[in-house]
Formats: C-alpha cells, sequence, structure tokens
C-alpha cells in the first residue's frame, strides 16, 4: 500500500511504497529542537521505498547516542520531516506528523526518557528507555 506525507505548505511531498517497520517517541534533546520542546514521534520505513518531490534541505548532526544523523526539513516552511542515521543509510525515519495519515503507526516504544523535561508524560502502556535501544532490523 502506498502512504503519502508533506510539508506544511506544500512545497515538499513524500510517497512510500511500503508499510512502516516501526515508530518510537524520542525525548533525546536533539528531537526536543525538533519537536519544539516536546519529544518526536518518528515512524521508520526501508529507505528505498522512500520518495520525495519538492526541495529538501538536510542538517548534520551527531546524536546523544553518538550517531552522525541527517535530519531533512523544507526550507520554506521549515517543517521537520526525515532523520537518517549515516550508520543505517537503508532506514529513513520521517516524523509522524509529516505523514498523510498520523495514526499509520502510533509509537511501540519511548526512547531517551532520561533526557525528557520533568513535565513530560509518558504512556504507561509503551515501554520506555532511558536512552537509544537497538535499530530495527
Amino acid at each position: 500500500m502506498a502512504h503519502g506525507g508533506g510539508c506544511l505548505c506544500g512545497a515538499v511531498r513524500i510517497s512510500i511504497d511500503a508499510e512502516p517497520m516501526a515508530a518510537r517517541m524520542c525525548w533525546c534533546r536533539l528531537c526536543q529542537y525538533l519537536g519544539g520542546g516536546s519529544g518526536t514521534v518518528n515512524v521508520c520505513f526501508p529507505a528505498d521505498k522512500v520518495t520525495t518531490t519538492g526541495e529538501v534541505r538536510w542538517h548534520e548532526s551527531v546524536a546523544d547516542s553518538g550517531n552522525a544523523m541527517k535530519r531533512g526539513f523544507c526550507p520554506t516552511c521549515g517543517t521537520p520531516l526525515f532523520s537518517i542515521a549515516e550508520s543505517r543509510p537503508h532506514l529513513t525515519f520521517i516524523r509522524a506528523g509529516a505523514l498523510d495519515d498520523p495514526d499509520l503507526l502510533g509509537p511501540q516504544a519511548v526512547i531517551w526518557t532520561s533526557a525528557a523535561p520533568h513535565w513530560a508524560h509518558f504512556d504507561s502502556g509503551l515501554p520506555q528507555h532511558p536512552e537509544q535501544i537497538p535499530p530495527v532490523a
């Protein structure tokens, strides 16, 4: 089944020709910046099944896990769209809010709870991890 997504202004569109592999809510400090203070929900897809139209700009940084990361966003409206770990280029993480159907797959775990602010609330029905957990296969 095909899925889609995009940015707030519509300048970037995402086409996905695969089902999601996993979804996690992340509270690492970088994700708090991307989420404007909250954690982010990131849905994983096979990278070779994700295509985009429109310009995506990339910011490179090192995550709290030590992984070199590329974060893609729309240069027109600033919507955060993607995360790609250089060590796992076969996976693309798309922000759940950028998907046309944000209910496609909800988080299956909460990661980096140790970095969350004291006021953060976690779903008690989800596994919670103080830091990074192993990547999706």
